[in-house]
């Protein structure tokens, strides 16, 4: 049995695709933001924690992000993805009525924005921290309609009334599993290596030495991102996945190339990638 941190409460997408990666014997324990689920393993309180950083249609989540990047260095050991569908619910007695207060997390309510102008033009609409805590909340009064994945209505006993209401049929969001760095993992052929490559002060051109040293490398970028150090103005950083494992000729030239470069280098982990389920 592993205990497991993850985005909560019950009911998030986060915890559908942690359903779909642990057994029954395993404890999924529930955090109400990004924060605490990573911090639940640098504090002992969990072996592992999976936590959203990409969505296909809103991109990326700069919470997870900036929490990889500083504090104590977590890893990377997999990542799954999930197709994301939004449902419309609400408790069963409320069924038939006219629903005038939706809730939901702004992410969703961004995805679902032509159902809501097609169907709940004068509903009024309240944001919530996920999906889960509109569903969750249905129970106290303060909104009659939540919009949220499936495994919400099956935890919370709402009736779904209408189906697949997102405005992007595929859209998909990508998921990471972090533990405290331990033994490397072995390359499997299809990996993906993720780190972050501190710059210091920005200056002309820096982008570009970055990118260089993967393409006289021929490794091939999957992800870069460019996120503030909090330190002053001109210090960032950029998070990027490359295609291969960091034991790999080209990704570990490349990062050698990088140390010379930048301030500092943390690698987040090289781990198989995943396909759609």
């Amino acid at each position: 049995m592993s205990k497991y941190a993850y985005l909560g409460p019950a009911g998030t997408f986060t915890e559908a695709a942690l359903l779909g990666i642990t057994s029954s014997s395993d404890q999924l324990i529930a955090y109400a933001n990004v924060t605490a689920a990573l911090n639940a393993i640098r504090d002992g309180s969990a072996e592992f924690a999976l936590v959203p950083i990409e969505n296909s249609v809103e991109g990326v989540v700069a919470r997870t992000l900036d929490e990889l990047a500083t504090g104590e260095a977590l890893e990377i050991v997999a990542e799954t993805t999930i197709p994301v569908s939004f449902f419309l619910m609400t408790l069963p007695e409320n069924a038939t009525k006219e629903i005038t207060r939706v809730a939901t997390h702004p992410h969703a309510e961004s995805q679902c924005r032509a159902y809501i102008a097609r169907v709940l033009p004068t509903a009024e609409i309240i944001a919530t921290p996920s999906t889960a805590a509109a569903a969750e909340g249905l129970k106290d009064g303060n909104w009659d309609g939540a919009i949220a994945a499936k495994i919400a209505a099956d935890k919370y006993g709402l009736t779904i009334v209408a189906e697949n209401i997102g405005d992007n049929e595929g859209a998909v969001t990508r998921f990471v599993l972090a533990r405290k760095p331990g033994e490397l993992s072995v390359a499997t052929g299809n990996d993906r290596t993720s780190l972050v490559a501190y710059i210091g002060i920005d200056h002309a051109g820096a982008l570009l030495e970055i990118l260089t040293e993967f393409a006289k490398n021929d490794v091939n970028l999957t992800f870069i991102q460019s996120r503030p150090t909090g330190r002053e103005l001109g210090h960032y950083h950029f998070i990027i996945d490359v295609e291969g494992h960091q034991n790999d000729a080209g990704v570990a030239k490349s990062i050698e190339g990088l140390r010379g470069i930048c301030e500092d280098i943390r690698v987040l982990g090289s781990y198989p990638r995943s396909t759609t389920r």
